[in-house]
């Protein structure tokens, strides 16, 4: 009971107030001040969040972008392959067209140039046959020949002698 002996009521009135003055004071001057440093900080660490989840959500919407032009590009890839194969087949197709053409003029040509060589052969032969009977025929009357005998003979000599096989 010792403890209540020294207990004074005028003194505890004092620093009750004391007390209740430093609680005002720390109030108006620290409360204040450190409530507003932690309402600041907690405002900073809120934009930070949300900078944060936009900055992600950007990343995602590139992504997604990224992915959309990864396909887009894929597909006019294709048709630009998918056009050079097409312009590949049409000039090649054109280059057989034309090889073709080309190809049967000169067959038609030779051919024509082969006929024309033919006709000429047998015209020269022709004449040639045509000129030997006329030289037979020469000889055969300058020579008046008597008999068959001398005909055969000289008929025979002048077939040797013009080479025909």
């Amino acid at each position: 009971m010792g403890l209540l002996e020294n207990f004074s009521s005028g003194l505890f009135i004092i620093q009750t107030i004391i007390f209740i003055i430093l609680l005002l004071v720390l109030r108006k001057f620290a409360w204040k001040p450190i409530m507003d440093a932690v309402n600041e900080r907690e405002v900073t660490i809120v934009d930070s969040l949300n900078q944060a989840k936009l900055a992600k959500q950007e990343v995602m919407n590139l992504k997604a972008e990224n992915e959309v032009i990864i396909r887009e590009a894929k597909v006019e890839r294709d048709n630009i392959l998918k056009e050079a194969r097409e312009i590949k087949d049409r000039i090649v197709g054109e280059a057989k067209d034309i090889a073709k053409s080309e190809g049967d003029k000169m067959i038609e040509q030779a051919r024509q140039s082969i006929q024309a060589e033919k006709s000429a052969a047998m015209s020269e032969i022709k004449n040639q046959i045509g000129t030997l009977s006329v030289t037979i025929a020469e000889s055969i009357l300058k020579q008046k020949l008597d008999n068959d005998g001398a005909q055969n003979a000289l008929v025979e000599n002048i077939l040797n002698k013009s080479n025909l096989n």
